[in-house]
């Protein structure tokens, strides 16, 4: 068991502050004054403090008073819904991020149209990434979409930078578009995410092995013990589940981590070598199809089996095909359902596939973010915060430890290349026809991962 973690602060954004702010919110100040409630954007009231310097008895001295606190709030009424509708700027008040870095001499921001794979949306919208980008110039407006409907069925009219999750899927887009540059920012290879009885049993049977303390999956050996029907009980007393031995998945149709492990499947049916080519995929369909088809229900999105993994526990989902990047980020984060000491382990197909982000630049404006994105060493170490392994690995390496998941995950992974664009989609087709035309979820593209 490693030592308790300590997980080292992440850079945020902070709010500037109100103009108003420090006073009652209601009565009298200790100067003697008192409190005007001001009506101010998105319905919320805030309150100014007044102070009388001279409060004489006597009623034209208060009158007059009146008058004068009268015509001040009525001017502080106007400021506010003002401010609130953008025609005037009051620093923090009523402004967004965007506004608020206008007033601090970045009014010339060029705004970027990106479509993004999903699973990259909470990155771009991470406070430290925009206001490193905003230091650069740039303000990038995000729309997700599943990898292959980018290199396919998407609108990219007004696009300037198109970033979907695998190398099949940005070749496949490049037939398309003309690029101003493409750059791989960063990478996260496929994972297991599963319980230590589960893969002692896998261990005993030959598929499952520990090297340097991280669990590797063979996918031969695991391909042919699946093939043969066995059960988790036939295994041994840790795991005695009547359930066939397999590893839950997303919809292969929809989902890009469910069609990298239909790239693994491929290469372990074809004696340890990359599916090269239409015929040779079209042979392999029907040996393969049972591995999604035998899962039942699959959800589009891979945060729905990792999410029941975490949740049901061992009985429901043993194995799940996961991006490392998920059970990273889960196991850093303060409130994480994953402790050290629980029972969960995380294990690597071996050899597994990693999945190359890249950005692909459709203006130069667009190419200038990708390259910032590969380049700007504050960018890259705020992609290992969020579990993505940087083109500089020693970053990865350095922000582990400040994770506290130092030892957990290992450096290098074993891995292979996924089958080209046209290849792999005749694996993901010929699979799909195996379905019913009812069978397995509808999604929209931003659900896809």
């Amino acid at each position: 068991m490693r030592p308790p973690r300590t997980v080292a602060p992440v850079s945020r954004w902070r709010t500037p502050s109100r103009c108003w702010r420090g006073v009652p919110a209601h009565g009298c100040n200790q100067a003697g004054g008192f409190i005007a409630a001001v009506a101010g954007p998105g319905g919320r009231t805030y309150h100014q403090a007044m102070t009388v310097t001279s409060a004489r008895s006597g009623r034209n001295r208060g009158r007059g008073v009146s008058v004068v606190l009268g015509i001040i709030l009525l001017v502080l009424a106007v400021v506010a819904a003002l401010a609130g509708r953008g025609t005037i700027a009051i620093p923090g008040f009523g402004q967004d991020d965007n506004a608020a870095a206008n007033l601090s001499g970045q009014s010339d921001l060029t705004t970027i149209q990106a479509v993004v794979g999903s699973e990259k949306k909470a990155f771009f919208e991470d406070p430290g990434v925009r206001n490193i980008l905003a230091e650069h110039g740039y303000r990038v407006e995000v729309t997700a979409a599943g990898s292959r409907r980018i290199a396919t069925d998407t609108d990219l009219t007004g696009v300037d930078l198109a970033f979907p999750s695998s190398a099949p899927a940005a070749q496949k887009l490049l037939e398309k578009v003309t690029s101003t540059g493409e750059y791989t920012p960063f990478n996260s290879p496929i994972a297991v995410a599963t319980f230590e009885p589960v893969i002692t049993v896998l261990e005993r049977a030959g598929v499952a092995r520990q090297d340097n303390g991280h669990w590797y999956i063979d996918m031969v050996a695991y391909r042919e013990l699946a093939q043969e029907g066995t059960r988790w009980r036939d295994l041994g007393e840790e795991f005695p589940s009547p359930g066939r031995v397999q590893l839950s998945s997303t919809d292969v149709r929809t989902s890009n981590s469910a069609a990298m492990y239909l790239s693994l499947l491929s290469w372990a049916a074809n004696d340890g070598a990359v599916v090269a080519g239409g015929s040779e995929a079209t042979a392999l369909v029907s040996e393969l199809s049972p591995f999604f088809l035998g899962q039942g229900y699959t959800e589009s999105t891979s945060a729905g089996p990792f999410a029941d993994y975490l949740s049901q526990g061992m009985g429901s989902k043993p194995m799940v095909v996961i991006y490392e990047a998920q059970f990273l980020r889960e196991l850093a984060a303060e409130d994480g359902r994953i402790q050290p000491g629980d029972g969960r382990a995380l294990a690597y197909p071996y050899p597994t596939v990693f999945t190359k982000h890249t950005a692909v630049g459709l203006t130069g404006e667009g190419a200038e973010v990708g390259r910032l994105l590969a380049e700007d060493p504050q960018l890259q170490q705020l992609a290992a915060r969020h579990g993505f392994r940087p083109q500089d690995a020693q970053v990865f390496t350095r922000v582990m430890p400040e994770l506290g998941v130092d030892g957990v995950i290992p450096d290098q992974v074993p891995g292979i290349d996924p089958p080209d664009y046209d290849t792999l989609e005749t694996l993901i087709e010929g699979v799909a026809a195996s379905y019913s035309p009812v069978g397995g979820p509808e999604s929209s593209p931003e659900d896809e991962q």
